[in-house]
């Protein structure tokens, strides 16, 4: 006699449902998780307190599903204003979602004006955290409506540019509980605006002032923060050593301070700051004076949990490294970038004391060989990033000193090394836990050292084989088989690439990147079957693959509906695909439409006017700004969406 089995997913109580949901951290894992059965779909939605939403047609049905939300991002719907709110808040269950919500992403939703932030402002009494960043229509009024969040901790407000003293005066006064603030290129803000900010809110651990007009004043206010732990001042053109030494005796907590491409600041007023901070943590005067000066670098043998420190772009010695390397012993981070005088024994020094470095940044150090590395690779075991752009001296010896002792690495920029090949590469594949890997313009490698990484290192997400000329369809049916984690990969001008690599390509299903710049050989048949498969794609360059026809972009049309970005400058698209595709591609926010031959003045009008509403960035030929009927362009300005010229 036989008995039915009873189903294992029936005797599991929801609780144990549930701790098996929380343990289930990759999206598609989530996904595959909640597609099995009703009952596990439930368990999701009553669990989920994250939620970034992609396509703005479905957040009316999501925001009913989930109704446990804390943190709601909307910065990739590019088509959210003031009706999309309302309908939102008043159809949805009653707005049943707004009452626990304490994070919410609106950057870049240029469509959101006072009504909408107050209407949302209203609904979600309990927001903690407000990112408002690239809001172009975003001024003093809409700061008004923010102003009514009360118990608001965090706010980014990067590049409202409307936004002036006025505005961030009726945010202050509103929610003095801010905790986390960044006014990054808010141009309009003044030092009158920071003097009242520091004056209300007292709480701010987090302050961002990059790149505005702001002066020493400004420094003045900044430091009776009592409980500021990180500033951040990149850029900001009017602020000197007298700034600085307003800050040495203020900021008691203090831990971080960027002051990078400070061109008014010099190494003896970070040093006066410096002396007032022996907590500090963090500094970075990355392009900020022309020559590390020793006074400079020994006042950091106050700082005795110093982590990071980066001084890219200045001048050094070897001696300077040596004092490093004797005052910070717990140093994880060093940032050396297009530093003059970097040399093999200055290295050898660094990475003799400082032995926990994790990051390690020598881009554009042109006189560091293998003897650098080797040092590197012996004293740094738990190493995790290291950029060597344009180091030409490096050859296979410095990859299998690394394949040998770093283990842990995830993150190698070997961009220009024109000295590395495949047997390098060989060596290299020893460290599988790579996740980004750089070899744009190494000319040496060819598909036989791709298929080394391809075997060795499959937790890869990002690949660069930027003019990689040796690199063919070989070398990506490689990668195709053994990285398929793959997110983002540049294949650009890698010229022997053919349709061929393309149906290799399309079995990395989570590809989201892909760059095909110049790659002649490929036609619309590869790109049909590349687009079939991989639908996760939001960025495509395809600029000068001029074999593509519309047969191509008519399916790209159809299957790329997640595309954010897209080049298709001198492609050989028609006026009535183009129409379709960015008709179809309705998430599509930045477009490059440059020398488009067989699209006329009248196809470039339709299509500008079909996709006013969400783009928010696209670059025509510059004879178009005389041709396109003035209607069209003030459409698009009015809309926020930013014409660059070519």
């Amino acid at each position: 006699m036989s008995t039915r089995s009873t189903p294992i997913l029936s005797v599991l109580t929801e609780d144990l449902l549930i701790r098996i949901n929380e343990k289930l951290v990759q999206d598609s894992d989530r996904k595959t998780w909640r597609l099995i059965c009703k009952e596990l779909h439930r368990v999701d939605s009553l669990t989920r307190k994250t939620l970034r939403v992609l396509h703005v047609e479905f957040l009316l049905t999501l925001l009913k599903n989930y109704t446990n939300l804390h943190t709601l991002d909307l910065s990739v719907c590019p088509r959210i204003d003031d009706g999309t709110i309302s309908l939102l808040l008043h159809h949805v269950d009653h707005s049943i979602w707004a009452r626990n919500l304490k994070c919410l992403n609106l950057s870049r939703a240029n469509g959101l004006k006072f009504a909408g932030l107050e209407m949302l402002v209203g609904g979600c009494k309990g927001l903690e955290s407000v990112d408002v960043s690239y809001c172009c229509g975003f001024g003093d009024r809409e700061a008004a409506a923010i102003s009514g969040c009360g118990g608001l901790r965090e706010l980014r407000m990067d590049k409202c540019l409307g936004v002036s003293d006025v505005g961030l005066a009726k945010i202050v006064v509103g929610c003095g509980r801010l905790e986390r603030l960044s006014l990054k290129w808010c141009m309009e803000i003044s030092d009158l605006g920071v003097e009242l900010l520091c004056k209300k809110c007292l709480e701010l651990k987090f302050l961002d002032v990059s790149y505005l007009k702001v002066t020493n004043e400004s420094l003045r206010s900044i430091a009776s923060l009592p409980k500021l732990e990180d500033l951040a001042m990149v850029g900001c053109p009017f602020v000197n050593d007298v700034g600085l030494q307003f800050l040495e005796n203020g900021c008691p907590l203090l831990q971080k301070i960027d002051v990078a491409r400070c061109d008014c600041v010099s190494s003896y007023g970070l040093s006066s700051l410096i002396g007032g901070h022996s907590g500090l943590l963090h500094i970075d005067a990355g392009h900020c004076f022309s020559e590390v000066s020793p006074s400079f670098v020994k006042c950091t043998q106050k700082l005795k949990n110093l982590n990071t420190i980066i001084i890219d772009g200045g001048r050094v010695s070897d001696t300077i490294f040596q004092t490093i390397s004797n005052n910070c012993k717990s140093l994880i981070e060093i940032g050396l970038s297009k530093c003059e005088g970097v040399t093999n024994m200055g290295i050898i020094q660094l990475v003799s004391g400082c032995v926990n470095l994790k990051i390690i940044n020598l881009t554009c150090c042109r006189s560091i060989a293998d003897a650098a590395i080797t040092a590197i690779a012996n004293s740094c075991r738990n190493l995790l990033c290291l950029k060597l752009e344009s180091c030409n001296m490096i050859t296979e010896k410095s990859l299998e000193q690394l394949g040998l002792h770093c283990l842990l690495l995830e993150v190698l920029d070997l961009t220009d090394c024109c000295g590395i090949n495949d047997r390098g590469l060989e060596r290299l594949s020893r460290c599988s836990r790579l996740l980004c890997l750089k070899l744009g313009l190494c000319t040496n490698i060819s598909d036989k050292g791709l298929l080394y990484i391809a075997s060795n290192c499959s937790e890869l997400h990002e690949l660069d084989l930027y003019r990689c000329k040796n690199i063919g369809d070989g070398g990506l049916a490689a990668l195709s088989s053994g990285c398929k984690k793959l997110r983002k990969l540049n294949l650009s001008y890698c010229i022997e690439v053919t349709d061929k690599g393309m149906k290799s390509l399309g079995y990395l299903e989570e590809l989201s990147d892909l760059e095909l710049r110049g790659l002649d050989k490929i036609t619309g048949v590869g790109l049909t079957a590349l687009v079939t498969r991989c639908k996760r794609l939001t960025y495509l360059d395809l600029k000068h693959c001029e074999k593509i026809d519309d047969s191509g972009f008519q399916v790209l049309a159809y299957y790329s509906r997640n595309l954010r970005q897209l080049n298709l400058s001198y492609c050989a698209i028609t006026d009535m695909t183009l129409c379709m595709l960015m008709g179809n591609l309705t998430r599509l926010q930045d477009v490059d439409l440059v020398h488009l031959t067989n699209v006329t003045v009248e196809g470039f009008e339709l299509v500008l006017r079909a996709c006013c509403v969400r783009i928010k960035k696209i670059k025509l030929v510059a004879a178009l700004s005389f041709l396109l009927s003035s209607e069209v362009q003030g459409i698009l300005h009015a809309r926020g969406c930013k014409i660059r010229w070519d």
